[in-house]
């Protein structure tokens, strides 16, 4: 059965049995007692409106003003950047249709996925593309968070130096980890009232961005002919890395009863990425057309009020923490699938260790963060196919799940398929990375792009080569049960 040690309650040794009058798991008082456990329907709860603070609290974010004013630096016009965000984050949609197997499956995205690679195959396909790729995510925005951090400490009179440095990172992920250890409950109370508080605090920053913005801004040399579509491709797929990372939306909504609206759950989700997403990332776009959005701290602070200068930090922060404990959370998960028997909440510090680690070396003994930045670049190269194949799977199967029968990892399960891999998974994914990889250009220009004059495809081929693959080896042999 499943890799997984419940988390102990007060006044129990193990999960409850029967059903409680409050389960334990909708308690944010208490820590969440499942792993990657099948959700029994008494312990299911919450309706699916619920999930758009879940995703507005995670996209009201410094690294969404970034990307944002990158779009101008990169030579855009201002409405090419406007067009390319919007699209970018029309890509919130399929993080909405993943989202739809975990109320039907009563399981997280970790063990759907089994359906896709078999129970073998699906180890391997969470060690990298969810407990590896998280982790390295975990450390890049906790070294955003810091940053920020290290600026408000400065402005309280307090040198920044090494063991200043150290304890604000570690004060920073303490606050990070304690959401991700107690979990679903947790998350689902907390992230309401830090949607609101971003959402004040970027009201403020709007206000401010619109009094300068340059409307018609336009750089000095504007791009055209392949260098445009080349720079218009490679916005969407910055834009797009953000939807295409949360492959694991199901994670916050296997709670939900499996009665919940298909298009409810897709679509609270859809927006709750979407609107925030498209928003501040905008404001990053319209800052950067008065201010040097090379530095956003420093540019921003010359079109705020100073006395908001304190209180942008903190929402950085805030904003930081928000995301990472999402993050945390689907890395625990993550490391719980890859078959080592772990409490969920030991997995979390774990995963949340790893990253303070990689996060301290990168900001005080080398430039490994910017190797690992840039390496993530790459990552829609993985993560395109991977969504496309899960995606692919929800809309085959129509969305019908056994999650008991997903807990099942005997050789004689009905997901063990061969020798414990699905060839149809394996083949569409190890196919769509293969396309993705041809057309790519960041670090490196595949032979496609090469051929395209620098546009970098890699996305949209990706995803349509493993989407595609994987409709065709699963055409008429679709063998796993059905709820």
């Amino acid at each position: 059965m499943a890799s997984t040690i419940p988390d102990p309650q007060p006044g129990t040794g193990t999960a409850r049995e029967t059903p409680p009058p409050q389960p334990p798991s909708g308690r944010a008082g208490r820590v969440e007692a499942h792993g990657i456990d099948h959700i029994p329907d008494h312990e299911r709860h919450g309706r699916p409106r619920q999930l758009f603070s879940v995703w507005a609290a995670a996209n009201v974010n410094y690294l969404s003003l970034v990307t944002g004013g990158a779009l101008i630096l990169m030579g855009l016009t201002l409405w090419q950047a406007l067009a390319v965000i919007v699209t970018g984050n029309l890509f919130w949609l399929l993080t909405g249709l993943l989202s739809i197997s975990g109320p039907a499956a009563g399981a997280p995205s970790e063990v759907i996925t089994r359906a896709m690679y078999g129970v073998r195959g699906n180890r391997v396909n969470n060690a990298v593309v969810g407990w590896l790729i998280s982790v390295c995510y975990f450390a890049l925005n906790l070294a955003a968070a810091a940053t920020a951090a290290f600026a408000l400490v400065e402005m309280a009179g307090i040198t920044a130096n090494t063991g200043v440095k150290v304890a604000v990172v570690m004060v920073v992920a303490a606050l990070t980890l304690a959401i991700g250890v107690y979990g679903h409950a947790m998350i689902m109370k907390l992230c309401l009232p830090i949607t609101l508080a971003l959402t004040a605090a970027f009201a403020v920053v709007a206000v401010g961005v619109f009094r300068h913005t340059d409307f018609s801004y336009v750089p000095a040399e504007p791009l055209t002919g392949t260098d445009l579509w080349a720079v218009l491709a490679a916005g969407v797929t910055l834009i797009a890395s953000a939807p295409l990372s949360y492959t694991t939306s199901a994670d916050f909504s296997r709670y939900l009863p499996r009665t919940a609206p298909a298009r409810s759950v897709v679509g609270w989700t859809f927006l709750g990425g979407f609107l925030p997403g498209a928003a501040v990332c905008s404001l990053g776009a319209l800052a950067a057309t008065v201010v040097d959005m090379t530095d956003p701290q420093a540019g921003l602070r010359q079109l705020l009020p100073d006395w908001f200068g304190p209180l942008l930090l903190l929402a950085l922060v805030l904003g930081t923490i928000a995301i990472n404990a999402l993050t945390a959370y689907s890395a625990g998960l993550a490391l719980q699938a890859v078959g080592i028997r772990i409490r969920r909440s030991l997995s979390v510090l774990a995963d949340g260790t790893a990253a303070v680690a990689l996060t301290l070396y990168g900001l005080l003994a080398s430039d490994f963060l910017d190797t690992v930045s840039n390496v993530l670049q790459l990552t829609v190269v993985l993560l395109g196919p991977a969504l496309a194949v899960y995606a692919t799977d929800i809309v085959l199967r129509r969305n019908r799940y056994d999650g008991p029968a997903l807990m099942d990892e005997t050789p004689g399960g009905p997901f063990w398929y061969t020798a414990g891999v699905n060839p149809a998974g394996a083949l569409a994914l190890a196919g769509g990375v293969t396309v993705s990889a041809l057309c790519v250009n960041t670090l490196y220009t595949g032979p496609i792009a090469r051929a395209l004059g620098g546009v970098d495809l890699a996305l949209p081929a990706g995803l349509v080569t493993a989407a595609l693959l994987y409709a065709l080896l699963t055409r008429g042999k679709f063998r796993a049960p059905t709820a």
